[in-house]
């Protein structure tokens, strides 16, 4: 049966964990130098309707390293749902491509795709969930800490896609989860009912900082809230992730940020750039869990 990963709520603990494990291998075999081509002659088909940095090198440069081709489809290329449906373009491109990568705002465009598309389908990031982020955090945790089973991880910021996907994953792998946002910032109250006691939200810094393992913050005002942005510079300015928040947390808690980071907004450079920050091995890890995945989804792991 065809799988795709929309959401980590797609996954159980048992699946997540071994898209991780895998993505470990993939990772020491690149660095031992072997070759490891386990999508030869494959090709992804890659939908961007935001820009991108990490999520285009990542996806592209993880399908040659596993023998394969990538496709960039940009905003102007295909216009997902003006000129034709998300479900004809699945319907098209199943015929070409193995799996398909899709950037969007809407989640129902993902959703839509992947209910039209007879090959797998992976969330790149949409408006509700980010999965490829958060597990690659995962694994980044699970290589500074040795474990995510009992840890706590306090987000700082915006109840945003990238808080869904970590709620998703502190159910199924077993930490816990606080966010603290200002009032009228929550997360998706049907996402966070899902969650469960795994997941605790706040408007309190100091609360949910205090004795924390992971520092973890984002834009305060991501693409398409533009004009949201100087409402929401004053709502979060109390939210800054800076050294005073950071002194809260354990003594060998590790920062987090998904990148792009707004220097001086959300994070100061002395945390971003500090001695607990793993947010650049964030960004590497995204190339070995995306690999794993596409492996996973395509039944080659």
């Amino acid at each position: 049966m065809k799988r795709d990963l929309l959401r980590i709520a797609d996954l159980d603990r048992s699946e997540a964990e071994h898209i991780l494990r895998l993505a470990a291998r993939l990772k020491a075999d690149l660095r031992a130098g072997t070759p490891h081509p386990l999508l030869p002659g494959r090709t992804l088909a890659m939908i961007f309707e935001k820009p991108s940095l990490r999520t285009r090198v990542t996806f592209e440069v993880g399908m040659v390293q596993l023998g394969g081709a990538a496709i960039h489809l940009a905003p102007g290329d295909i216009r997902l749902g003006e000129r034709e449906s998300a479900g004809d373009i699945a319907r098209n491109l199943e015929r070409w491509v193995d799996l398909i990568m899709a950037r969007t705002f809407l989640h129902q465009s993902v959703v839509d795709l992947a209910s039209g598309a007879r090959v797998p389908v992976v969330n790149g990031l949409s408006d509700l969930h980010h999965p490829c982020q958060v597990l690659s955090d995962c694994f980044t945790l699970l290589e500074h800490r040795g474990r995510l089973d009992g840890l706590r991880v306090a987000f700082i910021g915006d109840g945003n896609n990238v808080v869904h996907s970590w709620m998703e994953a502190a159910v199924r792998l077993g930490f816990d989860f606080v966010l603290a946002c200002p009032r009228g910032y929550e997360p998706d109250p049907t996402i966070t009912a899902e969650a469960g006691s795994r997941v605790t939200v706040t408007q309190d810094v100091q609360a949910a900082a205090t004795g924390a393992d992971v520092i973890y913050t984002d834009v305060w005002t991501s693409m398409g809230q533009e004009a949201e942005a100087k409402a929401r510079r004053r709502a979060f300015e109390p939210y800054q992730v800076n050294e005073r928040v950071v002194a809260l947390a354990r003594p060998d808690a590790i920062v987090m940020h998904c990148l792009p980071a707004h220097r001086g907004e959300e994070i100061t450079d002395a945390v971003i750039d500090g001695p607990q920050s793993v947010v650049f091995d964030q960004a590497e890890n995204r190339l070995h869990v995306q690999k794993a995945i596409m492996c996973w989804l395509a039944g080659a792991a």
